[in-house]
């Protein structure tokens, strides 16, 4: 670069020996300094593809884009680079993969066996974790339904889907309530509920687990109708920007669903059912 700036002040040959560099070997720098950068293309675009895809592509999916919209044939592996330096990468949160591990694995029978009626508070539980599409990431919701009165009895959000979430949602319901009778509390074959952590404390409250058979969503179709219900009433009508902003929408929504929602069924909201009971 020296050399190119001093070309009209000294011999470029006298510079080159200076500097101990060959002419060919200059003459090729300034060729090549000359030359637009070749990438400029295409991260020009990668970007038009992400803005295509509302950035969920991968640098696997941008490749092939790339190949067959704009005949442009360069390794994944540079594409994945540029993507990153460019700041282009995919804004979708891959979920995490958990190992289970076969000395802590419990399974159940299937008690409920889709017998969703109650007659009392606190007699048949279901328990289930959704996700909460954010721009910030995905936040699981775990939480409990009481059968009797379709209540949310307790929930609990994070940014990973732990067996430690689970744990807590139970803790919590278990400090609300005061159970008296046999209680059932019903669940998917989630890791989480087969983990040696969900068995030890469901034997620590007394609490008689429950599990859909595998595969089967209806075994556990009381929790889905109320995440169903969650999203198509509030989330699906708002865009969430951050987890803070999520909790604040579930918090509040919650609240709604279980002492001011009317239920077709009953007429009554689930508090007002319970209060009728107590």
């Amino acid at each position: 670069m020296a050399i190119y700036k001093n070309q009209d002040s000294y011999s470029i040959s006298a510079m080159c020996d200076f500097f101990d560099v060959s002419r060919s070997g200059y003459y090729d720098f300034v060729h090549r300094m000359n030359q637009p950068n070749r990438n400029e293309r295409i991260v020009a675009e990668i970007a038009v593809c992400q803005e295509i895809s509302k950035r969920t592509y991968g640098y696997r999916r941008v490749h092939l884009w790339l190949q067959q919209n704009r005949n442009i044939f360069i390794d994944p592996k540079t594409v994945l680079r540029l993507m990153s330096k460019y700041n282009l990468l995919s804004q979708i949160r891959r979920r995490k993969k958990y190992k289970r591990m076969q000395q802590q694995l419990h399974k159940y029978e299937n008690l409920l066996n889709r017998d969703f009626e109650a007659t009392a508070p606190n007699q048949k539980w279901v328990t289930d974790i959704s996700y909460i599409h954010t721009l910030q990431g995905i936040l699981y919701l775990s939480m409990i339904r009481d059968a009797f009165d379709r209540s949310i009895i307790a929930y609990k959000t994070g940014t990973e889907q732990t067996v430690n979430l689970v744990l807590e949602t139970i803790r919590t319901a278990m400090k609300k309530e005061k159970v008296t009778t046999e209680l059932q509390l019903h669940s998917d074959q989630g890791f989480q509920y087969t983990s040696q952590g969900y068995f030890n404390l469901t034997k620590e409250y007394g609490i008689t687990p429950s599990m859909s058979r595998r595969g089967n969503c209806y075994d556990n179709a009381l929790a889905e109708n109320f995440f169903s219900i969650l999203k198509a009433e509030c989330i699906s009508r708002i865009h969430l920007k951050t987890f803070a902003e999520a909790n604040e929408v579930i918090d509040e929504y919650i609240y709604f669903y279980n002492f001011e929602r009317i239920q077709l069924k009953t007429k009554l909201t689930p508090y007002e059912k319970r209060c009728q009971f107590a």
